[in-house]
């Protein structure tokens, strides 16, 4: 017993003296495997399995720890695990799709300019738009202009342009101009007629006349002072679209064909080919004649010309992209903020209300 002891002693004195023999690098060489092994064997899992990351750091210490020692410490992996690793990484690199087959795709801004483009220009072809982008500095190709297009699910040839009565009516919109006529009943049970002009491009209203007794000759002289207040404007007219009243008579429609405007009477029980004007009355009369008793003539006059004068500089349109007809030509308002403050304005007594920003 006492020889076993001595001799184990012995030999765990050489295997000191060897280790006094071997570098310090290789030695943290050893301890750091060692302790990522023991990190793998610590996971919570039944049977600790290699990551991409543990084998490439196995695979990275074994090869520097000699044949010698790598016998003589105890290994979670074989030669064989080594091997098979390096088998699959370079199936890996000759079988990864690099990159995808074909052309490279299409930067996202091109794809959207071109998109934009079209959009746009409902008229322009792919021709038309590749020359339009080269214009720009880009350089594209009228196929690939053509893929884009097809990718949008946009027709790239140039019959896509829309011909809808809608648009069409939208592109003439600033040369018809609509009238016609609607009544009120004052709180005494008189009735009054209300004449007005409206412009389909701008949606602005120009209050003609109010009279109880609306004859042929009333109707003639409220349009020409209308032609009068237009100046220079009325040269724009191309269509006057009006009803089948007997008051609008011969001389009314040889005012407006004096200046080069067409006249063009409604089809009888037909109010939609007046739909702008008939739109008009209605808001005219929901926001303020049907919620206010009229008096007479004069209370009648200042209600509808104050209506109208909000309908005009400050009531938004959905047609005009929510901005009131007056303001179409000054810049829109400045982005609000939490320190913006808003004024309100009542008109007619508060019955209708105003908001704007306060500098």
């Amino acid at each position: 017993m006492v020889i076993r002891l001595i001799y184990l002693l012995a030999c765990q004195r050489f295997q000191w003296l060897v280790l006094l023999a071997r570098s310090s690098a290789a030695k943290d060489v050893e301890i750091l495997m060692l302790r990522h092994q023991l990190a793998i064997a610590q996971r919570n899992r039944p049977r600790p399995r290699f990551s991409w990351s543990d084998r490439a750091v196995m695979a990275a210490l074994l090869r520097i720890v000699s044949k010698e020692r790598r016998t003589q410490v105890a290994l979670l992996v074989t030669p064989r695990s080594v091997l098979r690793w390096h088998a699959r990484l370079i199936a890996w690199k000759w079988t990864y799709p690099s990159r995808r087959p074909g052309r490279p795709p299409k930067p996202e801004a091109l794809r959207q300019l071109v998109v934009r483009l079209a959009r746009e220009n409902p008229g322009w072809g792919y021709r038309r738009i590749q020359g339009e982008l080269l214009g720009l500095g880009r350089k594209v190709a009228a196929s690939t202009v053509w893929s884009i297009l097809k990718e949008a699910g946009i027709d790239p040839s140039p019959q896509r342009t829309d011909r809808s009565w809608a648009t069409f009516l939208k592109a003439q919109a600033s040369a018809i101009v609509a009238t016609d006529l609607f009544h009120i009943d004052t709180a005494f049970l008189r009735r009054w007629f209300v004449l007005f002009f409206i412009d389909h491009g701008t949606r602005r209203v120009h209050i003609a006349g109010i009279t109880r007794h609306p004859t042929g000759p009333w109707i003639t002289q409220q349009a020409r002072n209308y032609l009068m207040d237009l100046g220079d404007r009325a040269g724009s007219i191309r269509f006057l679209i009006r009803d089948r009243g007997a008051y609008f008579t011969d001389s009314f429609d040889a005012v407006f064909q004096a200046v080069g405007v067409q006249v063009i009477p409604t089809l009888p029980q037909a109010p939609r080919m007046n739909s702008i004007a008939e739109r008009w009355i209605g808001s005219c009369r929901r926001e303020a004649t049907d919620r206010i008793l009229i008096t007479g003539q004069n209370h009648l006059r200042l209600v509808v010309n104050e209506y109208a004068e909000h309908y005009n500089r400050h009531r938004p349109h959905r047609s005009l992209g929510q901005r009131p007809p007056d303001p179409l030509i000054t810049p829109e308002p400045r982005p609000a903020s939490a320190s913006t403050s808003v004024s309100r304005r009542d008109r007619l007594g508060g019955l209708i209300r105003e908001y704007k920003q306060v500098a």
